[in-house]
């Protein structure tokens, strides 16, 4: 039987939602193991002058409990 727990990441990037997601789950590859899947919580823009400076998403990261 396995077990899993889920974690919450912010992460943001000045290119795209893709880029921004792409970017929090390598990071959080890094530290933590056995990621499987996620869910994107939240996505959000930030303006300045019209225009769209950042784009930012929260997540949820699955990972399997290792024995």
């Amino acid at each position: 039987m396995s077990v899993a727990k889920v974690i919450e990441v912010a992460a943001s990037s000045p290119k795209s939602f893709q880029d921004a997601i792409d970017s929090g789950v390598e990071r959080a590859a890094k530290t933590v193991n056995n990621l499987q899947g996620g869910w994107i919580k939240e996505m959000k823009v930030d303006i300045e002058n019209g225009k769209v400076t950042a784009y930012r998403v929260n997540m949820k990261l699955t990972f399997v409990l290792e024995d």
